[in-house]
């Protein structure tokens, strides 16, 4: 696998699927996704917390595709302001799974307390661990976006 971190160029077209950190664009999808669909088949009690949840894992999940698509297309020119644009993007989806991760985990620990619903608390033990894995993911990304925005 090759590394763009240190290099001075954006990747584009195959390259995006072989160089760090672009290839946590497919982690980030597959995680973010998962979030979305089982926080959106829970029973959403309490609502805003859940709905945070669901703005999130929905918004970060429809722009790091359309983010892959511009970089697998080359659209990015491989400009020094793509590469800002790329850490900025990164940190602020970092910032917003924690913000929503951390809510969700207290949500799930009070269905820990009401055993009735044992398929819901489930679920949401799921969605925390995709979630908190998806914050990480997002935030190694925003690490070795910052370092490559700094070497351009």
């Amino acid at each position: 696998m090759a590394s763009s971190v240190t290099a001075n160029y954006l990747p584009r077209g195959g390259a995006v699927f072989t160089t760090m950190p672009d290839i946590l664009f497919i982690p980030e999808l597959v995680f973010g996704g998962l979030v979305w669909i089982l926080v959106a088949s829970t029973h959403v009690t309490p609502d805003n917390p859940q709905g945070w949840v669901m703005f999130v894992s929905v918004f970060c999940f429809i722009m790091t595709f359309l983010w892959l698509i511009i970089f697998a297309c080359g659209g990015h020119k491989n400009s020094g302001g793509w590469a800002t644009a790329d850490f900025v993007y990164h940190f602020l989806a970092a910032l917003f799974y924690l913000s929503a991760s951390v809510p969700l985990a207290l949500v799930t620990l009070g269905y820990s307390k009401d055993r009735s619903n044992l398929k819901y608390y489930q679920i949401d033990i799921a969605a925390v661990v995709f979630s908190y894995t998806a914050t990480l993911f997002y935030f190694i990304h925003c690490i070795l976006s910052a370092i490559r925005w700094k070497s351009f």
